[in-house]
């Protein structure tokens, strides 16, 4: 499933984040003005899924594997909350 970062949160007016939830992963994709950012974690990699979610604008999600941290911007509440559970239970589907 495919997540848009919203184009009003600040830093992704041009080129939105993207996050893509997949069978053995996820894609974070962070795009800039002359170069982006694509990562892809498989689902045993992540060690750990935070999310800030204030109460006015919009969410950050932080995911940590193998010592690295990527972020993403400029989510709905309920998108990173989604994307989170849909990690949670790809961790354990890996799990076996």
């Amino acid at each position: 499933m495919k997540y848009t970062a919203s184009r009003l949160s600040e830093g992704n007016k041009v080129f939105p984040a993207e996050i893509y939830t997949e069978e053995n992963g996820v894609t974070i994709k962070v795009p800039g003005l002359f170069s982006g950012d694509t990562t892809t974690i498989a689902y045993e990699s992540i060690s750990a899924v935070e999310i800030d979610t204030p109460m006015i604008g919009f969410s950050t999600i932080r995911f940590y594997h193998s010592g690295n941290k990527v972020e993403a911007h400029g989510f709905t509440k309920n998108d990173v909350e989604e994307i989170k559970d849909y990690i949670e239970s790809g961790r354990s589907r890996a799990r076996g």
